[in-house]
């Protein structure tokens, strides 16, 4: 795809990533237009949206209270529930779908969208780690083009433009460390919400941040790269750069390594995937804040530590392992930190529902997509199974 305007399907429009979406569309009118908007309960602001952006197509995926609620914010006949999203992944009118819906929910749109022929720009983690054998085959059959939009692996692509598979060494994620890179160990038994909440670079969703403070979220990037370009786990590092500067590297057999950089912004791997294969005049305009470097100074990397991070091991145990034990640590994973939201279970005891959880798992291997879903929705009732049988007091 070369031409522009390019029109835009883009699910989970009211979160972060989609929110941040609009912010570029709005930028460059010329270049994308709106045609289906989809979200999960916030109609209010869903209604402005529509109001705005005039989409051919809107779907909500939402209960009787939701649906009462737009009817008083002036929203548009949408269609309800899982039938709503697959509308807006397969819309006719989309040339590019951006799966930014987060969870589960995402993985059958975006197969849909994949079948229908449209382009993917991906910034949902768990479609490609429950399922990336399913999503990348199916991509690769129907000739599609999966577009990544975390800056991590954005960072990797825009690395490997104009490289070879066969001189690739290895990829090099970084990560920031969240905020706790620093605190004594014993002091993370008392980490609080809001604690976990304070990320010191990135300003994102409750779920991925908490995941960045257990690092749980560099390990479904892991995961994540293995996917998308095809590279053994074997050949994928992550190292701590608590400045978030330098997005990621590539690493290649003569022993040279490319790496992007800019400043903490998620406007510019979204642009990126937009306007592919052309990048877009963004430099200057405020939209994409100007790095200088005299001001950068220094940056520093780090060794992770696995002790202080669990999580981050295993979601490498889980890569490692395959079939279906990916589903279970994501499905582990997403109730675990709901619980923790609530204040139902400690910080730590995250990485410890998680990994008593894929403990009991019986691993099926080559899950299709009942059994990806079955095996994530057995790991959320076994985590409020298991936090269930214990007295605690937070």
């Amino acid at each position: 795809m070369t031409t522009f305007p390019r029109r835009i399907a883009l699910l989970g429009s009211t979160g972060s990533i989609g929110r941040q979406t609009l912010d570029v569309i709005r930028r460059f009118p010329d270049q994308f237009q709106v045609v289906a908007l989809a979200a999960r309960s916030n109609v209010a602001l869903l209604a402005q949206q529509v109001q705005e952006f005039h989409p051919g197509l809107v779907a909500c995926f939402a209960d009787t209270q939701v649906v009462e609620q737009a009817a008083r914010t002036q929203l548009p006949e949408a269609i309800l529930g899982p039938q709503g999203l697959l509308a807006a992944a397969t819309y006719t009118d989309a040339d590019i779908v951006v799966a930014a819906t987060s969870g589960l929910m995402a993985l059958q749109p975006t197969l849909a969208a994949i079948g229908a022929g449209k382009t993917i720009a991906i910034a949902n983690k768990e479609t490609l780690v429950m399922a990336g054998h399913l999503v990348m085959s199916a991509a690769q059959h129907a000739g599609v083009s999966i577009l990544p939009v975390d800056s991590e692996h954005s960072a990797i692509w825009q690395c490997l433009r104009g490289e070879t598979q066969n001189e690739i060494r290895r990829l090099i994620i970084t990560a920031s460390g969240g905020p706790f890179r620093r605190t004594p160990l014993e002091q993370l038994r008392s980490v609080t919400v809001e604690q976990a909440l304070a990320h010191p670079t990135w300003r994102m969703g409750a779920k991925i941040t908490v995941d960045s403070a257990t690092l749980m979220n560099k390990g479904l990037e892991v995961l994540e790269a293995h996917w998308l370009f095809g590279i053994p786990y074997e050949q994928i590092e992550v190292v701590v750069h608590p400045e978030s500067i330098v997005h990621s590297m590539v690493e290649f057999i003569d022993g040279s390594i490319k790496m992007q950089a800019s400043l903490p912004s998620m406007h510019l791997p979204i642009m990126n995937a937009l306007s592919y294969p052309h990048r877009l005049q963004a430099a200057g305009t405020g939209l994409i804040r100007d790095l200088s470097w005299p001001n950068v100074a220094q940056l520093h990397f780090e060794e992770l530590e696995l002790q202080r991070f669990p999580c981050f091991r295993l979601a490498l145990e889980a890569a490692r392992l395959g079939g279906t034990y990916p589903s279970v640590l994501v499905g582990a994973d997403e109730e675990a930190v709901e619980l923790f939201l609530k204040g139902q279970i400690r910080f730590l005891e995250i990485a410890e529902l998680i990994e008593s959880v894929l403990e009991l798992h019986q691993s099926i291997a080559y899950p299709d997509i009942a059994t990806t879903i079955e095996a994530s929705a057995w790991a959320r009732n076994m985590v409020r199974t298991l936090s269930k049988s214990t007295v605690r007091h937070i």
